[in-house]
């Protein structure tokens, strides 16, 4: 096995695992809030300019 051989296996096994950890994270986000506010924390899709709208 060459060096380039091995170096395209490390870049190749490190781009798997990454978007392999970005779908994990993705999926479990979704599973666990999908928006709703019983928690207590806003969606993603709300910024803080949503904050100017609710009552105390």
């Amino acid at each position: 096995m060459s060096q380039n051989d091995l170096l395209f296996l490390v870049v190749t096994l490190s781009l798997v695992t990454s978007l392999i950890v970005m779908i994990a994270r993705f999926a479990g986000s979704r599973r666990r809030g999908r928006g709703d506010e019983s928690d207590g924390r806003a969606g993603w899709w709300e910024g803080p300019w949503d904050d100017d709208d609710r009552r105390p």
